[in-house]
């Protein structure tokens, strides 16, 4: 079951396994999709700006949504400006997904309050899966106990994609969209508009709503003509 907290707070239901593209990242996806959850009761993931860290855990929440395992999913973005108290109680979960830690960097008592979370998961059996732009060693921490605590489960570098990775992973949100995305017109995509793949993600959204608008199909012209260039 999906519990989450009395805030503004939705996963999106394009993040989820069917469409994220592995590339190098199998071994990842693999530990965390283990629904026994006693192989390892902490994970860190870590990697640069829209590599997909909140694609998979929100991906992960919606995998064991409907199941019998309780999780979480606490966006700190969305919740810095909270107490540190959404993290009471969060060691009752199954499994707990806390998203973007580096943004405790300057403030102690999220930081004490994280560091008394995973203590209390540990004695509780929850696995905790913590994502941030770095790795524990480099991000801005004062607290050194928690830098500590970061690193009692595995660390992963969630790998950038190839480019024929994000082409296939264009095709594929595009099929969850419900249309066919052709070879061409995803290289095209990849070759003239940012690289970085959640600007292409919006970039197909859009030309997605203006083909259905103006009952048309996605060429390279099309393409063209709704982008500007």
């Amino acid at each position: 079951m999906f519990t989450q907290l009395t805030l503004d707070i939705t996963l999106k239901d394009s993040f989820t396994f069917d469409n994220f593209v592995t590339g190098d990242n199998q071994l990842l996806v693999d530990l965390l999709k283990d629904k026994k959850l006693d192989s390892e009761k902490q994970v860190y993931i870590w990697g640069m700006h829209n590599a997909g860290k909140t694609h998979i855990l929100q991906a992960l929440c919606q995998y064991y949504s409907g199941s019998n395992i309780n999780v979480s999913y606490l966006p700190l973005h969305q919740l810095i400006s909270y107490s540190p108290e959404v993290f009471q109680g969060q060691e009752e979960m199954d499994v707990c997904c806390i998203d973007d830690v580096q943004l405790l960097c300057d403030k102690p008592d999220w930081q004490e309050a994280l560091f008394d979370l995973i203590n209390r998961a540990r004695e509780n059996n929850t696995r905790l899966v913590i994502s941030a732009n770095q790795p524990p060693t480099e991000i801005s921490i004062e607290l050194n106990d928690l830098i500590s605590r970061l690193q009692w489960g595995p660390v992963f570098k969630l790998n950038e994609l190839s480019d024929t990775e994000k082409c296939l992973a264009l095709q594929q949100r595009a099929e969850c969209r419900g249309f066919d995305l052709a070879d061409n017109v995803a290289n095209y995509l990849l070759n003239n508009c940012h690289r970085d793949i959640a600007d292409l993600f919006v970039i197909l959204e859009t030309l997605d709503k203006a083909q259905l608008q103006q009952h048309r199909r996605l060429t390279i012209p099309f393409v063209k003509s709704v982008l500007g260039d």
